[in-house]
C-alpha cells in the first residue's frame, strides 16, 4: 500500500531510522522480529505531574485516556475476540449460539481472555453484544444466522412505547459477573472495557426491526413521529446510563459508547438526534463515576469529530477514513484521541503493518492517545498480524526529550 503524501508533522516516513526516532518523539525498545522498526536508548526526562485524581496503579490505558503522561500508546482492538482466532472458532462449534456464548458467565469470561492470554493488550474487552441489554427493559430480541438481529415488535407508534419498562439490571448479571472475574483474571496489568449502544444505534435496530442499510424507516420518523422517537431515545438514555454505571460498579475500567449508526445521519441530524442523548449520558455517568473515562466511537465520523468533542466524552474513537494528524488539529490537545489503522493492514506484509503503526502513533502525538484499529478485527486476519500489532505497539518508548526536538523542527520546516 502507499501513502499519501501529508502536509502535517507526521509526514517524512521515508527516511533513516535515527532521523525517524527524532521525528516521530518515541524510540523503540530492540526487537530484530519487527521490521522497520528503530533500535535505540532512551534518554528519560522528568515530566511534570498533573493534578487529575489517579492512582499511580490505574493501568496504562486509563491513564492515556485521561490525558496523563504514558510511556507508551496502551493497545486493544474493537472486536478482539472472534472469528478470526482459532481457539474461538473452536468454542463457537460446541456452543453454535451466540445468546448462549454472550449471556453466560463461564463463557464470557473465556472468550474474552482468549485475546489476552494470546496477545497481552492494554485493554480486556468483554465479550458482549450493544443489544444485549434490550430484553432487560422489554425490547425481546432473536438472532439468525442470516439475517443478523431480528426485533419481532418493532416500535413504531404509541402503543408500542408501553412495552418499555426500566431496565432490570438483575436479567443482566452475566455481565456483572464476568465483568468482576475479568478484573480479577487481568488484575493492575490491563484495563477491563465495558461498552454499550448509543441511544441512536439502538433505537435504529428497535424502530427498523433489526439491521437496515437505508434507516428509512427511523430516519423518516424523525419527521412523521418526533415525539415518539423522542420517548424512545429518553428512555434509551436512562436505560443505558444505568446499564453504564452496573459495568463501572462491576469492575469495568473504562467504557466504549458505539454509536455504530450515527454515522448514517447528516451532522445536522446527529446534532439533533444523537449528540443530546449522549452528552446526558456522559453527564449522568460522570455525576456517578468521575473517574471512569468513556470512549465514543462513530463508524465514518468524519464529518462529526468537532460535534462528538461537545458530548464532553474523554476518547473520540477515529475510523480509518480520518487521518490522524488532521483530527489532531481540528480536536485539540484537550481530549484524547482512539485508533486509527485500516483493519485491512492486518493482511499486509507485516513490515508494512509497523510503518503504518509507526505513521498512526507519530500523527497522534506523545500524549493522549489510545492505538487501535479504526474499526473492528476483520473476519479471516491471520493471528501473526495481530500477534505483530501488539508487539510492535508494545516496543515503541516516548521521549519527551525527542519531542520537543520534533516541534522544534516542525516550527522550523
Amino acid at each position: 500500500m502507499s501513502f499519501s503524501p501529508l502536509t502535517s508533522a507526521c509526514s517524512s516516513l521515508g527516511v533513516k531510522s535515527s532521523s525517524l526516532i527524532v521525528q516521530l518523539g518515541f524510540h523503540t525498545a530492540e526487537n530484530n522480529k519487527f521490521p522497520g522498526a528503530f533500535v535505540s536508548s532512551p534518554k528519560r526526562t522528568k515530566t511534570k505531574k498533573f493534578s487529575i485524581a489517579c492512582s499511580s496503579t490505574d493501568p496504562l490505558l486509563v491513564k492515556a485516556a485521561r490525558g496523563d503522561p504514558v510511556s507508551r500508546p496502551p493497545t486493544w482492538m474493537m472486536r478482539q475476540a472472534g472469528r478470526y482466532m482459532a481457539v474461538y472458532r473452536k468454542l463457537a462449534e460446541k456452543h453454535p449460539s451466540f445468546r448462549e456464548r454472550s449471556e453466560t458467565t463461564d463463557l464470557i469470561v473465556e472468550i474474552s481472555l482468549q485475546p489476552w492470554e494470546a496477545f497481552r493488550p492494554d485493554g480486556v474487552i468483554i465479550f458482549s453484544d450493544i443489544l444485549t441489554p434490550l430484553p432487560a427493559f422489554g425490547v425481546p430480541f432473536d438472532i439468525e444466522e442470516v439475517r443478523g438481529p431480528v426485533i419481532q415488535s418493532p416500535i413504531r407508534f404509541e402503543d408500542d412505547l408501553k412495552a418499555l419498562h426500566p431496565i432490570d439490571l438483575e436479567k443482566l448479571h452475566f455481565v456483572g459477573e464476568s465483568l468482576k472475574i475479568l478484573r480479577q483474571e487481568v488484575g493492575g496489568h490491563a484495563a477491563v472495557l465495558g461498552f454499550v449502544g448509543a441511544p441512536w444505534t439502538i433505537a435504529t435496530y428497535i424502530v427498523e426491526g433489526g439491521t437496515t442499510r437505508t434507516y428509512t424507516t427511523i430516519k423518516s420518523m424523525c419527521h412523521t413521529a418526533p415525539n415518539l422517537l423522542r420517548t424512545l431515545l429518553s428512555h434509551l438514555t436512562k436505560a443505558i446510563s444505568e446499564y453504564i454505571i452496573y459495568q463501572v460498579e462491576s469492575g469495568a475500567h473504562c467504557i466504549q459508547i458505539f454509536d455504530s449508526w450515527g454515522g448514517q445521519l447528516p451532522p445536522d441530524m446527529w446534532e439533533q438526534w444523537s449528540k443530546p442523548y449522549i452528552t446526558e449520558i456522559v453527564s449522568v455517568v460522570r455525576n456517578k463515576c468521575p473517574k471512569t473515562p468513556l470512549v465514543l466511537y462513530i463508524n465514518g465520523n468524519g464529518g462529526l469529530l468537532e460535534r462528538m468533542k461537545g458530548t464532553g466524552v474523554d476518547v473520540i474513537g477515529l475510523d480509518w477514513t480520518v487521518d490522524m494528524a488532521d483530527a489532531r488539529k481540528r480536536l485539540g490537545s484537550d481530549i484524547s484521541v482512539q485508533g486509527n489503522v485500516d483493519p485491512a493492514y492486518l493482511f499486509s506484509p507485516l513490515s508494512a503493518v509497523t510503518k503504518e503503526i509507526q505513521r498512526v502513533v507519530k500523527c497522534a502525538g506523545p500524549r493522549s492517545h489510545i492505538l487501535n484499529l479504526g474499526h473492528g478485527v476483520l473476519v479471516g486476519t491471520p493471528e501473526e498480524a495481530v500477534a505483530h500489532f501488539f508487539d510492535v505497539s508494545k516496543s515503541l518508548n516516548y521521549d519527551g526529550s525527542s519531542q520537543n526536538h520534533s516541534m522544534e523542527e516542525s516550527k522550523l520546516g
